[in-house]
């Protein structure tokens, strides 16, 4: 059985790897730190961690001007406060100027569970992806959140990372190194491709196995990165398979489904299946029984698979 564990428990412990080699590392918490877990970084460097209160848009002026003064602020709160609450000021006062702030965004997606809809943020992404100048990492585990939080450190421009409530399986295949922008092949075929981002991937893996004992050679490609998007592979996987499921804890709309869809519609049209929460609020429930209503699971990934194989195979 795999091991367990929170994406926002990597975010946490790589700000302490990076605040203990780079002095310009800082955190901002919006009165959330036990919950995004930005308490542990509290606890080792209390001089660089401000919790800016209940005020989020305020916090990310204040990161804003950290980073005009030279410094790499982490703002961190929930996704739905990131991307809605403090929306106006993460445009105008950090993705407009392209200013050096990296924003932790928590509790993302249908697996905040008991706290229902209002903290279920399923848009964040579509927000995020819309805003010029802004880079979207989606990790899928514990470990790549990690790397994904010290990439952002290492490249200058604002960056959105985004993490879960619960814990979600490691996954060993997605360790290989972090690279901005670059999509990770974790499994070889030529008649579909599955693409996961986010915490998904796990359920995105087990569908190809399992379509691999029907005889459908699958190819599974994780994109950590949203936004650049990895073109190269996606095109290539275009031109080599038959077609595409995207898998992702987002809404259909405005997330990586609609993104790959757009890119091979212009460049090689084949037929995209996007698994995903299906335009709608959540409810509150266990993460798991979440998963399973909203059809986020690999059974789901394998139907959409046969839907879109269908015509080529008649």
């Amino acid at each position: 059985m795999p091991e367990w564990k929170h994406t926002r428990q990597g975010y946490a412990d790589a700000l302490i790897e990076l605040a203990r080699r780079d002095d310009r590392i800082l955190v901002l918490d919006s009165d959330v730190a036990k919950a995004t877990k930005t308490c542990d970084f509290e606890v080792v460097f209390p001089d660089r961690f401000f919790n800016c209160g209940v005020q989020e848009g305020n916090m990310m002026c204040v990161a804003a001007g950290l980073a005009l003064e030279g410094y790499i602020p982490f703002a961190t709160t929930f996704a739905t406060f990131a991307a809605f609450r403090a929306g106006d000021m993460v445009r105008n006062a950090i993705a407009y100027p392209k200013l050096n702030v990296k924003i932790g965004a928590t509790h993302a997606g249908i697996t905040t569970g008991g706290d229902g809809a209002s903290h279920q943020c399923n848009e964040d992404i579509a927000v995020m992806r819309a805003l010029p100048n802004m880079t979207v990492l989606v990790p899928g585990d514990y470990e790549e959140s990690r790397q994904a939080t010290l990439a952002a450190a290492s490249m200058y421009g604002p960056v959105y990372l985004r993490f879960g409530r619960d814990v979600y399986p490691v996954v060993e295949e997605l360790h290989d190194g972090f690279a901005i922008g670059k999509a990770k092949l974790l499994r070889r075929g030529d008649d579909l491709t599955i693409v996961t981002t986010g915490i998904l991937v796990s359920e995105g893996l087990a569908a190809a196995e399992t379509l691999e004992g029907e005889g459908i050679a699958t190819r599974v490609l994780h994109l950590p990165t949203v936004k650049p998007l990895d073109e190269e592979a996606l095109l290539r996987a275009a031109r080599e398979t038959r077609g595409f499921v995207t898998v992702e804890e987002h809404n259909i709309l405005g997330g990586l489904g609609e993104a790959v869809a757009a890119l091979v519609s212009l460049h090689h049209p084949r037929p995209v299946a996007r698994v995903g929460v299906r335009d709608v609020f959540g409810e509150s429930g266990q993460a798991s029984e979440l998963l399973d209503l909203y059809h986020l699971r690999a059974a789901h990934i394998v139907s959409s698979a046969h839907a879109v194989l269908a015509p080529a195979l008649r």
